[in-house]
Parts: structure tokens; sequence; C-alpha cells
């Protein structure tokens, strides 16, 4: 009796102990995968406004340094800097840093300060004129964010544009449309966390070779519908929005369709051009920084967001199991219903500590004569563009060429 009832404990002990993990795992999940708050691969420990001078065009600042996780204040490249969550105005568009001028340690923890080119952006709000006006910001906390542009296409770069309201399946998706003279029609996606603003980056380049241009806001941005749950699912549920866009496009005479995609987004291209009934209308996808093997990005968020490293392999069971994440495997190399292959370009930045390089690769190799790779060095998580603004829009000129 003695050695049954010892069992018995023990048993209990062992489900109790397993039930904990799994409750574990699921609030280590869905903290990793929460819809909403920073870009992704932008979401590390922030940095302080030191002090602004608008007459010399500069901005110091104060934080870890991007070898250490998110991106630090001597990112290379051009961003926006942003107020910080906590922060009065938080996410309030600050201004556009661009160029590290000087860069130096501060004192032993590891935090470096930095001195960075100060740029005024009509589209921002954030005018170097009048001084006094930068005098408060000394102090407040920001992050750096790949949206360079705030408000829309007409207040931020003087192009026309319609807003629209999409129907989907969460509900309408504001979206901006902006005109163009060719039947190749473009989708742009931007990444988790960076607002339809990200777009605005490109919109120039896009404008400029006169392609129609849909930017939907997706399910968990302001003023759209929110992700079921406040959940994140890496492109698997939220490519039913491109999917919303690409109908409306078809709907209004569009019979080939370029989607762009950053980041998760550019899985929910990879899974609009595998799924959609309307897949034949895709002429080619461009996918910036792709996820492709949503482990790494799990881990890499988990990292981000304050999950203690013990718990990541629980929450990548509770992904699974309890959130509903596919199983991973290789990405099949896209094609057209009648099996051709689907022309892709993919985009990675050498210092992406999000997206798995690795899967990027392989699907490259896969499909060597569909599937063609543009590294920028020095770059992080979908911040291509950002770093070597001239060189991507080239490669993304000689892709896009041949569909024209």
């Amino acid at each position: 009796m003695r050695r049954r009832t010892t069992a018995a404990v023990a048993a209990t002990a062992l489900l109790g102990a397993g039930a904990t993990a799994v409750a574990v795992g699921r609030r280590a999940a869905r903290t990793a995968l929460r819809s909403g708050g920073p870009p992704v691969g932008f979401g590390g420990p922030e940095a302080v406004i030191v002090s602004m001078a608008p007459e010399r065009g500069t901005v110091t600042l104060v934080g870890p340094a991007a070898g250490g996780p998110g991106a630090g204040p001597d990112l290379p490249g051009r961003y926006g800097l942003v107020a910080a969550g906590g922060t009065r105005g938080a996410g309030r568009l600050l201004g556009t840093v661009g160029d590290v001028v000087r860069s130096e340690a501060a004192g032993g923890s590891g935090a470096i300060t930095v001195t960075r080119r100060l740029e005024a952006d009509p589209g921002s709000g954030a005018v170097l004129e009048p001084a006094g006006r930068w005098s408060r910001f000394p102090g407040t906390r920001v992050r750096l964010t790949p949206a360079v542009h705030a408000g829309n296409p007409r207040t931020a770069l003087g192009l026309p544009h319609a807003a629209l309201e999409i129907p989907a399946e969460l509900g309408t998706l504001p979206t901006w449309f902006v005109p163009g003279d060719r039947d190749l029609w473009v989708i742009a996606l931007h990444a988790p966390g960076a607002g339809r603003e990200q777009v605005l980056n490109l919109l120039p380049f896009l404008h400029r070779h006169h392609l129609p241009t849909l930017v939907p806001t997706l399910r968990g941005d302001p003023g759209a519908p929110p992700a079921p749950g406040g959940i994140d699912r890496l492109g698997t549920a939220e490519w039913r929005d491109a999917d919303a866009a690409l109908r409306h496009a078809a709907r209004y005479g569009a019979r080939r369709v370029v989607l762009i995609g950053w980041s998760a987004s550019a899985d929910m291209a990879l899974r609009t051009a595998a799924e959609s009934a309307l897949r034949d209308r895709i002429t080619g996808l461009v996918l910036d920084s792709p996820l492709l093997y949503w482990p790494a990005a799990l881990r890499a968020l988990a990292g981000e967001r304050g999950v203690p490293r013990p718990l990541v392999r629980l929450a990548r069971g509770a992904a699974r199991g309890g959130i509903g994440l596919p199983a991973p495997r290789p990405t099949e190399p896209p094609s057209r219903p009648d099996g051709r292959p689907l022309p892709v370009l993919v985009v990675q930045g050498s210092e992406d500590r999000v997206a798995s390089r690795s899967a990027a690769r392989d699907l490259v190799a896969r499909a060597p004569e569909s599937v063609v790779e543009h590294t920028v060095p020095g770059a992080g998580h979908a911040a291509g563009w950002n770093v070597d603004p001239e060189g991507y829009e080239e490669r993304l000129r000689r892709f896009l060429t041949p569909l024209l």
C-alpha cells in the first residue's frame, strides 16, 4: 500500500510539474509573439538622448552598442528616432538620424555615446527650428525604427494617394493607394511593429517607376482589427490580410501583381502565393528579411522581449501546440498555378539576428533559376534600405524590369 501511495504522489507531482511547464511555456510564447510593440529586430534596450544641436545638425545618444541585443544607437544607416514606450508621446517620430559622426565608450557599463547626423523630415513634424523646440528632448528614451517618415504619402512625400478601406477577414484595413500608369501593381506589406510608414521609404522609387501601389495596414496595427488573442502568428494567419489586398487589386483591374514583404510579412507574401485563390495574378515576390524558419525568429523575439533563455524551448513547444504554428520545414520555392517557377528576390542583411539566413540560402540553392539573393553588408533585420538605399533600389529595379 505504501508503495502505491508513493507512486501516486510521484505521478501527481509529475503531472503538476508538466502542467506548470505547459502554462509557463504558453506565457513565454505569448510574450515573445505578442502583437504590437517595436519593430521586430529593434526591440532591444532603449537609448537616451543626451543632447540635440539642431544648429549643427547633430543629436547625441547613449545606449548599448549595436553588437548587443536589439539595435544600438551606433547602428549603421538612416533611421527614424521615435519616443520609446512609457515616454510621453511614445511612438512619435522626433526626427531622422543619419551617419555616425563620433562614437565612444560611456564608462565601464558597455554602453556607448554616439553623435549622429540629425536630419529634418518635413513629414515627421520634427522641424529643426526653432531650437527651443528641441530643448524638451534631452533625457527622452528613444528607439531607432526603419521608418524614416511619418504621415501619409501626400504629407510626407508630396505623392498623390487615395485612402481606402479594404474588407478583410477580421474587418476593414485602412489602405493607401498610390496610382501609377503600369498594369503591374505592387502590394507592399510592412514589417510587424514598423507600421505602414515603413513603406514610405520605398514609395518614391515605386512612384518614379509608375507602379500602382497598395499599402495596407495589417491586423494589430493602429486603426486595423486587432490580432486574435493579441498574438502575432508570423504570417501563418496574417497572410489573409495580404490576400484581401490582392482581391481588391484584382477587382480594380490588376492582372499582374508583385508582393513586397518585410520580415514576417515576407512570409505572408509566400503563403499568399501558395494559397490564394488569385495566386495566378502574382508575378513576383520580393522577400526582405523573410523569417522562413520560425523557431529562429521566436528565439530572437524571446530575447528582445525579456523571456529567460531556459524558457525558450518551452515557448517553442507552446507556439506549436497552443498557438498553432506549423511544424518547421524547408520552404518550398514558390511556383505559379501552371507549375512554372515564380521569380523571387530575397534581401538579407549581413547582421540580421532575427531571420534565418541559412534558411534563405537554402531557398536560393533549391531554385537558383528563379530565386535570387541580395545581401546588404552591415544591415540588420528588415533594414537593408536604411543602410544602402541606392543599392537596394537598383537591385529592386533590375528584378522588376523583366516583369514590367
